[in-house]
């Protein structure tokens, strides 16, 4: 069942803050703070359900365009929540502008920046130091999305098995082959109807 909110404009001013801190820790994309912006929005305010965090994620994913996308549809659901499209619209308008402007600002900056020092030490190792950090930012998203809905999870692995297999190979898959990320999808739905369908 759908949540009814009734969200103050301090509430959407408090969503647009903290979208706006979000963008600047999101250095692998939006994807990567993801597990933060459940906290939030799922388990801290429960402005939105957690199918509807799951589905919006996995919609945007899906659709073709930039996976930012997602920030638009849990704004969407925000505002479906508190009251209709209306308030779907400006959701979308709070989480886009909030996740795009700092990070596109100081992107830009940073850029230009370290395209003129590109000969500096630290300038190097500062871009070698982020990789960890967002292999570990994308391995908590990826948790949040496979665990989604379930209570205990330690005692529903023995049924979850196969699809943490499947991931398991994809990601080796996709580490270790050129194979094309694509085929790895069409397989994943395949194997999704033939298992599990």
């Amino acid at each position: 069942m759908t949540p009814v909110l009734a969200l103050t404009p301090a509430d959407w001013l408090a969503l647009f803050g903290h979208f706006m801190s979000l963008s600047l820790l999101a250095v692998g994309g939006a994807i990567t703070v993801a597990p933060d912006m459940h906290r939030l929005l799922v388990d801290q305010r429960a402005w939105l359900t957690d199918m509807q965090f799951t589905q919006s994620i996995a919609i945007a994913q899906a659709a073709p365009g930039p996976n930012v996308l997602f920030i638009a549809l849990l704004g969407w659901h925000v505002g479906l929540n508190a009251g209709g499209w209306p308030l779907a619209l400006l959701g979308v308008a709070i989480g886009m502008t909030g996740i795009l402007i700092p990070s596109c600002t100081l992107t830009y900056v940073a850029a230009r920046w370290g395209h003129r020092n590109q000969h500096l030490r630290a300038v190097r190792a500062f871009k070698q130091g982020l990789a960890p950090l967002v292999i570990a930012l994308l391995i908590a998203t990826g948790y949040i999305l496979a665990t989604a809905g379930l209570e205990d999870f330690s005692a529903q692995w023995r049924t979850l098995w196969p699809q943490w297999a499947i991931a398991a190979v994809a990601t080796v898959v996709v580490w270790r082959t050129k194979l094309h990320m694509l085929w790895l999808l069409g397989g994943g739905a395949v194997l999704g109807v033939l298992i599990w369908g």
